[in-house]
């Protein structure tokens, strides 16, 4: 038990840098690598890559012609959705590596990798050019380069090298350090898979994206007289790989992993001879400036395994799932959520359906009997229908104004949102670990739907009694996309002046005002065209010159108020963000904590019990404003279905307070800016959808009475 209780604490303290933790720290820019000295040697770089191609050559003698033989033709599928079809490697074909972003759970405001202070150089600028990237990473800021760990060939193992040695001083120093409270974590990819740190022990087995900077050690484990810091700057890099000669050619990569270790290396001509590479108190890479120039020396390197798995390509992704919230615990969510919906549906028509059906008949009996005995006899009205003279009297001209173009915006995110449904049941489109690529399709679809927009408000505005269509036609396609652009602006020059790396350049900025002006507007222009020549709604009744006074219901009791402004906003978004508040929990998950949203079934099925519910609970609102003679519907019913961005909202602020423990005042800036924009955008789309279902509602209700 003594030699296992050893062994045991052997393990802890080897584990111990890798799952360190720390508090957040407000820091400055990582941009300036002045005070940073590199030392390559080149002419070792190229005897190392030198004695691989021997090696490699060895091993594929008399064989076909290198170039020839691992040309491989790219299939339809590879081209139409990269990432979903499987890659064959062939023995000692190289495989590129490359580097994304360096971030952090704790601040909202990445880097890119080379920004690192001291970091080794990788391919030259001009080869890195040359890689095309979408729209949706520029915004994001993805910007995937080449990673200085070039030299990787399939099967072939790389004992510890050297990459190259730095010399860096205090101010470097400071940097690392402050990333390192920060708790921020590179991460690369190899043939589209993330890279990963695998914990697997007898207890537990989870993967966490991408490896940290170093880590923090407190007195006990280093045996220094202070909590410091350490740098990883070892990586073992592990690639697993299966091949199956009956099925296809060559091996398919199935999991990328690392294994950082912090060490302080010897080198001797050029090379390591360090003589155990692992993570030891001490031998750890101290972040500590020495010697007059207060300097460090750090020595990169890194190691390739190639580990040959029984696991299928289609299953590789499965061990990015394990970090997230349990697959039943969702299902039963969205289950849960689905009976809430369909309760309240059966409530709706069983309830109030009949009562307004029994409501209507016995209206229509009433005026037939007395109207054959007296035509010119007053039918005495009661509840809602009273308010038939006045019900679709149209706003005044800025309110009508602003409620057409607020539905048009919303009809058509509208369409983006089922778009994006839809797509997301087809393979390759909406990739959940391509964010970029994911975020142009959905820019491209959102730009495409343009004219919904533009057709709705001006049917909405020509309702209202509306002349002045240019004026509405412009502010539809200015309004939205212009109120987000600044915004996003805003933020920019923040980010710009921190040097982060999810700044987007001018180019990019005027590639999407280009979008949105010789695309986006011209669409709009398009779809007002022609909702303005089609002929203007029909009502059922006609509108009566005098408006109707509308009475006290303060002394009605609790179904008046209810139907009042404040109180009905409240009760409009608490049920249609209630029913949908279990998912956003994984849908903040994968935005903001890095985890993977990959039910696209869920994803419809939650949109269309948002849907209906948004729908059903502004339709027994407006039922309710109506009963107690309120005829002013038009903007009410908008605002009662829109209340749901407020609670969106406010859970993002719950969030941010729980769940997130973002440190500096730019981090919370950015999140709270990007979720406002999120708010705003589902307030509009479900705001378009309760006055629309409001609307619909009482041309039906309306045109069944029997009125003059």
């Amino acid at each position: 038990s003594c030699c296992l209780h050893q062994a045991m604490m052997r393990n802890i303290l080897l584990l111990l840098p890798l799952l360190l933790t720390a508090s957040a720290l407000d820091g400055p820019s990582l941009r300036g690598k002045e005070d940073v000295k590199v030392e390559v040697d080149a002419k070792k770089l190229k005897e190392n890559k030198n004695k691989l191609k021997e090696r490699l050559a060895k091993q594929t003698a008399g064989k076909s012609p290198m170039r020839r033989r691992f040309r491989k033709q790219k299939s339809l599928a590879s081209v139409l959705f990269p990432g979903v079809a499987p890659e064959e490697y062939g023995d000692g074909q190289e495989v590129p590596v490359w580097v994304d972003l360096v971030d952090s759970k704790k601040t909202t405001v990445p880097f890119q990798y080379y920004d690192l202070p001291g970091v080794c150089e990788g391919p030259s600028v001009k080869k890195s050019a040359k890689m095309k990237k979408s729209l949706g990473s520029k915004l994001m800021g993805h910007d995937v380069l080449p990673s200085p760990y070039s030299f990787f060939y399939f099967k072939l193992d790389t004992a510890p090298r050297l990459l190259c040695k730095v010399e860096i001083f205090e101010k470097s120093i400071q940097k690392y350090r402050m990333l390192i409270l920060r708790q921020y974590r590179a991460h690369m990819n190899l043939d589209d898979l993330p890279l990963i740190m695998r914990f697997n022990t007898s207890k537990l087995d989870y993967a966490v994206s991408g490896y940290p900077i170093g880590f923090r050690a407190p007195p006990s484990y280093s045996g220094l007289d202070k909590t410091e810091y350490f740098l990883f700057n070892h990586l073992k890099f592990i690639v697993h790989y299966r091949e199956d000669p009956n099925e296809f050619d060559g091996g398919r990569i199935v999991g990328f992993e690392v294994e950082p270790v912090s060490i302080k290396h010897i080198v001797r001509d050029g090379q390591l001879v360090t003589p155990a590479v692992r993570n030891d108190p001490k031998t750890n890479l101290l972040l500590r400036p020495g010697g007059p120039k207060k300097s460090l020396e750090i020595v990169f390197s890194y190691e390739v395994e190639w580990r040959p798995s029984e696991t299928f390509w289609s299953d590789r992704w499965d061990v990015y799932l394990q970090g997230n919230p349990d697959e039943d615990v969702h299902i039963y969510a969205i289950l849960n959520s689905l009976m809430i919906c369909m309760f309240m549906s059966a409530i709706v028509v069983t309830v109030m359906l009949r009562t307004l059906r029994k409501d209507i008949n016995a209206y229509n009996d009433r005026i037939t009997i007395e109207r054959e005995e007296d035509p010119l006899i007053a039918v005495d009205e009661t509840g809602w229908k009273l308010v038939h003279g006045d019900v679709f009297r149209p706003p005044n001209p800025f309110t009508s104004m602003i409620l057409s173009v607020a539905v048009g915006t919303g009809a058509q995110i509208g369409g983006t949102l089922l778009l994006v449904a839809l797509s997301a049941l087809i393979p390759g489109v909406l990739n959940p670990m391509n964010k970029g690529k994911t975020l142009s399709n959905i820019i491209t679809m959102y730009v495409l739907c343009g004219s919904i927009s533009g057709y709705t408000s001006a049917r909405i505005y020509k309702l209202c009694g509306g002349k002045d269509w240019k004026t509405n036609t412009i502010y539809t396609a200015v309004g939205f996309p212009g109120s987000i652009v600044s915004l996003f602006l805003i933020l920019n020059v923040c980010l710009t002046f921190v040097g982060a790396a999810t700044s987007v350049s001018v180019w990019t900025i005027i590639s999407v005002f280009l979008l949105w002006v010789c695309v986006s507007t011209p669409l709009v222009f398009v779809g007002s065209y022609f909702g303005f020549r089609r002929e203007k709604i029909e009502v059922p009744t006609k509108v009566n010159q005098i408006p109707r006074v509308v009475p006290d219901t303060s002394e009605r009791g609790i179904f008046a108020n209810v139907a009042k402004a404040p109180v009905s906003f409240i009760f409009g978004g608490l049920l249609p963000f209630g029913s949908i508040c279990i998912e956003m929990f994984f849908i903040m998950n994968a935005l903001w904590l890095s985890q993977v949203y990959y039910m696209a079934g869920v994803l419809c099925t939650v949109f269309i019990v948002l849907v209906a519910t948004s729908s059903q609970v502004t339709v027994v609102l407006c039922y309710m404003q109506l009963c107690v003679e309120d005829h002013r519907w038009w903007l009410r019913s908008f605002l009662n279905a829109g209340s749901t961005g407020g609670y969106l909202f406010g859970y993002a602020i719950w969030f941010l307070a729980t769940k997130l423990h973002l440190v500096g005042v730019l981090p919370i800036i950015v999140y709270l800016t990007y979720m406002f924009m999120i708010s705003l955008t589902f307030a509009l789309f479900l705001g378009s959808i309760g006055f629309l279902t409001c609307l619909w509602f009482n041309k039906t209700i309306y045109g069944a009475l029997k009125v003059d």
